[in-house]
């Protein structure tokens, strides 16, 4: 009987599992005949390096879209990863605090991308524009406490988790990340 109690219970917090992160993200009845995935996720942290990778990683798999929204933008690897994705023919476009993003490291970083065509947007409406996430290709999702950062990347305890095959969760992130682009202001090249 055991055996059976402990598969029973197992089958049980797998399907309380599923019908949190489901109800969470706005799940809808898929139409019939529609073919239904599981999201899988990654995790990485800093300064261990794994959460760079990942980063990075999903970055390069981007094949239509990235958007990106963040606090502080400074990392040059990640500079080069969005404009190695924008030369592949993928669409990015970048959201970043205004004040967050003032110092030369940070303007350095953005006139890279609006060198290589990236449009990239200033917002100033909250005190904090405190966001640090990523939507590829309208399904996949990175979120945590990784700013885009040199400082995240090498100094700071951080975390970087990866939802992919989850264009309902995508869909929240994008509707979000819609309200900040046209709320910001156009980065113009300067020094």
């Amino acid at each position: 009987m055991p055996i059976v109690y402990n598969r029973v219970r197992r089958h049980l917090h797998w399907l309380a599992a599923i019908v949190l992160a489901t109800s969470a993200v706005g799940y809808a009845q898929p139409a019939q005949g529609a073919r239904v995935t599981a999201c899988s996720a990654e995790v990485g942290f800093s300064p261990e390096g794994s959460a760079q990778a990942l980063v990075l990683r999903t970055i390069a798999s981007a094949r239509k879209s990235v958007r990106l929204a963040t606090y502080s933008f400074t990392a040059p690897d990640v500079v080069r990863a969005l404009i190695a994705a924008r030369r592949r023919g993928v669409d990015v476009r970048v959201v970043v605090d205004a004040r967050g993003n003032s110092g030369k490291a940070s303007v350095a970083a953005l006139n890279l991308l609006a060198g290589a065509g990236i449009p990239a947007r200033t917002v100033s409406a909250y005190a904090i524009h405190h966001d640090k996430y990523m939507v590829i290709d309208g399904a996949t999702v990175e979120n945590g406490s990784f700013n885009y950062t040199r400082a995240a990347e090498r100094s700071n305890s951080e975390n970087a988790l990866v939802v992919s095959t989850c264009p309902a969760l995508a869909r929240r992130y994008l509707a979000h990340w819609q309200s900040r682009w046209e709320q910001g202001k156009a980065w113009r090249m300067g020094y």
